[in-house]
């Protein structure tokens, strides 16, 4: 029975990690269906989200951890600072990198756009945690370092591959 077992647990492992993903999906889907009712695309809209918390963020860092590409985030910045909405400052000891720093009518402007997202956010994850407990945001994020781990091993960097993450 003991195979038994594993394929019953193998099964509704792969049950539970479809359901995720459909999840992730949805997600995913409905930050696009938002940024297009919006009337930006969904990488203008990860941009601002990425930079509207006030911090200093290079282009690098927000390709790496929003996943991207560095082209798009280059089109992105060039169209935002000829509307006068965001400037480069340099980083020190970074000759290649420039820090992305919203102007006044910039952070008005992210403010303006994501003020519903952060609305239905805050909403969303505040009726989550009536029902989950705050380890399910835990859970979450480890479940999503666990993968990018194991992708790395065995897809994304096989042996004698160079090791890429979106944390570096």
């Amino acid at each position: 029975m003991p195979n038994e077992d594993n394929t019953r647990n193998q099964q509704q492992l792969l049950r539970q990690i479809r359901q995720i993903m459909t999840a992730i999906n949805q997600i995913d889907g409905t930050y696009y269906l938002a940024a297009k009712k919006m009337g930006v695309n969904e990488n203008e809209l990860a941009l601002l989200y990425a930079i509207g918390d006030g911090q200093p963020h290079s282009q690098k860092e927000v390709s790496e951890q929003w996943l991207i590409p560095r082209t798009t985030i280059n089109t992105i910045v060039t169209k935002y600072r000829e509307k006068g909405l965001l400037t480069l400052h340099s980083i020190e000891g970074h000759r290649r990198e420039m820090h992305l720093c919203l102007t006044d009518a910039g952070k008005a402007y992210c403010n303006e756009l994501l003020k519903p997202v952060y609305a239905a956010e805050t909403a969303a994850l505040s009726q989550t945690l009536q029902s989950c407990s705050e380890s399910f945001i835990e859970g979450f994020s480890t479940f999503s370092q666990l993968l990018e781990q194991q992708f790395q091993q065995s897809i994304l960097a096989p042996p004698g591959k160079e090791e890429t993450t979106h944390e570096n």
